[in-house]
């Protein structure tokens, strides 16, 4: 169930909110549909509830705000736009991504492949999909984790007949077990088809909040309304004349003196009355239910006999007095000695409370539009009580939702109003935007993100190449180091072609994820959580370690096959080679991971990584050298010297070796752009988390 209290957007400069103190209720097990014309803030509403977009108002999903829900994608299935995702990835390991972000096993993405009729296009990219297959995957994307809720933005734009007919099907099949559906439209006679409940925006305020019944008998059509103390007798007359002039004419009695006629003008009906003398009080045409914004231009007459008089505004207010009157939304008012409570803006009627007792399940647009409801008078609340509590579910509405209560952690609908003696404030509780959270499984997350498209392999391959050219290359021109012609690093570029290509991978990691937000499809970023970050300096580094490995043995390879071994052998001091190759590229990725995190940039992050031998090591060796500073040579002797410590197979060596790299001024520069990054991301991670 969703309660939704208070909704406001801020203000942009002088222009109104473009949601102003929206509230209404979704209840579980069924369909309810948030309809509007394109700029009524229908998405906007959205994106306050999920707590996209800063505002004010309060959401509860099953009573709790999203922000307090441990697992959010397990609660809430969400879909706002286009599936978003890399468009080289495949439907199955998009889904298999997402599951290992969710927590759940991997054969969760076969089953909603199947459910969503996508399993026949597990193979295919995502940038191959029609308009269709991408509305079924964004389906399959909010099912993964098994939510209760599903929010869809404008699920069927832009589809056929047959795959709207189908998406609602499935979305229908979720709410008969339990579930709870919201969903957006422009379009009225889907919200009557397929929806259970509408809620009618209009320029950023409820102005209908229906049942499906008595928003396609009063807000899909025109109609005319009459008042007239022989209600039944003028009704029988025009249904009467209607079948003899073999006119589609369809009378409703609304209760009272009141009757809704479909399919028929003022004028005919003034001209009925008048003939067989018939004293009318009122004759108007309306659209909907005469709230804001309906039936604006429309012609209006009302007659004594048939005389056309214009109806005041006592007449239309009494007349939608004795109309049947829609249950109304609650608001959260806060309190200043508690939480907010939510109270009713409009106390429903007993008439109201009847119908809705009567009203069937909307699946069925026609039959809703040809069932009248019937209704009776308000009446007034208890004195004691301004302020009554909505209606409860009645036992027939519960029965109409087949296996509600066959879902995880249904519980029952229940309502508070404010306690007496309470003032109530004027405005709802802030809306904060807050980041989306780590997936549960961080490591296997990252790997299948990683290698779930060609982009690594791609580049892989092509380091390999550059790096084997340039390898041969340099033998040929000599001068190079064997140290260095092993690497393919000549003394002009700042970078290997293994360095780059690692801090290219490594700055992919986020930046991909930036502009296909898989982890945080609906909040189109990227958590800045430690977990995740970790995750992704572990994989990066292995990437990189292979990618390194394999260079150096194939410019080794390379080297012996043009010209022998003399060129291909191994140096004596290879471990230490080895220990600051492995240090280069390891940096190098873990720089463009960190440097793409902080900057949400692919190219910030490949820019830090070329900045370190450009920029830093000059700075780093100007430092090092300078009069005042006193040179660190002979520092891994004197380590050793202090903590005379004999390490057990000769692992002191390798300590040694490991610090000799670290006081080159390549590996200082690299560990001081580390450092920096390391700690700036970590401020931008605990500043986010204070917001």
């Amino acid at each position: 169930m969703i309660q939704a209290f208070g909704l406001t957007s801020n203000p942009r400069k002088e222009l109104p909110p473009a949601v102003d103190d929206v509230s209404f209720e979704v209840r579980a097990g069924r369909v309810t549909a948030l309809l509007g014309a394109s700029g009524a803030g229908k998405t906007t509403v959205l994106r306050l509830m999920l707590e996209l977009q800063h505002g004010r108002g309060l959401t509860h999903f099953r009573g709790r705000p999203l922000h307090r829900i441990a697992h959010p994608s397990r609660e809430v299935g969400v879909l706002l736009g286009d599936v978003p995702g890399h468009p080289g990835r495949t439907v199955r390991g998009h889904l298999r991504m997402l599951c290992a972000a969710a927590g759940v096993p991997v054969q969760r993405a076969d089953e909603v492949m199947e459910s969503v009729e996508l399993l026949s296009l597990r193979d295919e990219r995502l940038g191959t999909l029609s308009r269709g297959m991408d509305r079924r995957l964004g389906l399959a994307c909010a099912l993964v984790a098994d939510p209760h809720t599903l929010v869809f933005d404008d699920p069927v734009g832009a589809l056929s007949v047959r795959e709207a007919r189908r998406l609602h099907g499935a979305l229908r099949a979720h709410a008969v077990q339990g579930g709870t559906v919201l969903f957006s439209t422009a379009d009225p006679k889907e919200a009557a088809r397929a929806a259970d409940h509408v809620v009618t925006l209009e320029q950023g305020r409820v102005v209908a909040d229906q049942e499906a019944v008595d928003f396609a008998r009063t807000r899909l059509r025109p109609r005319v309304a009459v008042r007239t103390p022989h209600a039944a007798r003028l009704g029988a007359l025009l249904a009467q004349e209607a079948r003899s002039a073999r006119r589609s004419v369809e009378v409703v009695r609304e209760g009272g003196n009141r009757l809704a006629v479909y399919g028929s003008t003022c004028a005919d009906i003034g001209e009925a009355a008048f003939r067989h003398g018939i004293l009318v009080h009122q004759l108007a045409d309306e659209v909907g239910d005469m709230g804001p914004g309906a039936g604006v231009g429309a012609d209006a007459c009302a007659g004594d006999g048939g005389s056309a008089v214009a109806p005041s505004a006592r007449q239309r207010a009494a007349d939608s007095e004795r109309a049947p009157a829609p249950r109304r939304p609650t608001v959260a008012r806060p309190s200043p000695t508690g939480p907010p409570r939510p109270t009713a803006t409009d106390p429903p009627s007993a008439g109201s409370a009847e119908a809705d007792e009567r009203a069937p399940d909307v699946d069925r647009a026609g039959a809703a539009v040809s069932q009248a409801s019937a209704a009776g008078t308000d009446q007034p609340s208890a004195p004691g009580n301004p302020h009554p509590p909505v209606a409860e579910r009645t036992p027939h509405e519960a029965a109409e939702a087949p296996g509600s209560t066959a879902r995880r952690g249904s519980t029952p609908r229940t309502h508070a109003t404010l306690a007496p003696g309470t003032t109530a404030s004027t405005l709802p509780p802030p809306i904060s935007v807050r980041s989306a959270p780590s997936p549960l499984r961080p490591l296997r997350y990252e790997i299948r993100r990683a290698l779930g498209i060609s982009t690594a392999f791609v580049v892989g391959a092509v380091v390999l190449v550059v790096s084997a050219v340039m390898a041969v290359v340099l033998a040929r021109i000599g001068h190079t180091p064997h140290a260095r012609l092993l690497a393919a690093w000549p003394r002009e570029l700042p970078l290997p072609p293994a360095a780059l290509g690692a801090g290219l991978l490594g700055a992919l990691s986020f930046g991909d994820e930036f502009r296909h937000p898989a982890l945080a499809a609906d909040r189109g970023t990227v958590p800045r959580r430690l977990g995740l970050l970790t995750a992704k300096l572990l994989v990066s580094a292995a990437v990189a370690l292979v990618l390194a490995a394999l260079a150096a043995g194939t410019n080794a390879e390379v080297l012996h096959l043009f010209y022998g071994r003399e060129l291909a052998r191994i140096p004596s001091d290879w471990s230490a080679l080895g220990a600051g190759w492995a240090a280069l590229v390891v940096g190098c990725a873990w720089a463009g991971v960190l440097a793409a995190g902080l900057f949400r940039s692919t190219t910030a992050g490949l820019a830090a990584v070329v900045a370190v031998p450009v920029v830093v090591v000059p700075l780093v060796q100007k430092v090092w050298e300078g009069p005042d500073v006193r040179t660190a040579a002979g520092f891994p002797l004197r380590v050793r010297e202090v903590l005379l410590t004999q390490w057990p197979f000769g692992g002191e060596r390798y300590v040694a070796e490991v610090l000799r790299v670290v006081v080159q001024p390549v590996g200082g520069a690299m560990t001081l752009s580390l450092t920096t990054l390391l700690c700036a991301y970590l401020l931008t991670t605990l500043r986010s988390r204070t917001r």
